[in-house]
């Protein structure tokens, strides 16, 4: 997946220029981003504060390395069935 080369604590700051009063358009034109991702990371990160958007990302990749142990837990949970029930 390709990384935002913005950060999510200039995310946040953009969200809170336009929050401010700025207009969006505005504000989309100064950081050279469009307004679809301007709203997409309204949805995501509307109202975060910098210290909850790092723990956001920090659980999100907890929640990532627990589902990979858990995919690979089921497929040698698999493996060990099917060697099972061959008959030796």
């Amino acid at each position: 997946m390709k990384r935002s080369r913005f950060s999510e604590e200039q995310i946040i700051a953009i969200l809170k220029e336009q929050e401010a009063g700025m207009a969006t358009v505005d504000v989309c034109r100064r950081h050279g981003i469009s307004s679809a991702t301007f709203y997409k990371w309204k949805s995501k990160y509307g109202g975060l504060e910098v210290s909850e958007a790092r723990r956001l990302r920090a659980l999100e990749d907890e929640n990532a390395k627990l589902k990979k142990l858990l995919a690979e837990a089921m497929l040698d949970n698999v493996v060990l069935k099917d060697l099972a029930s061959k008959k030796w």
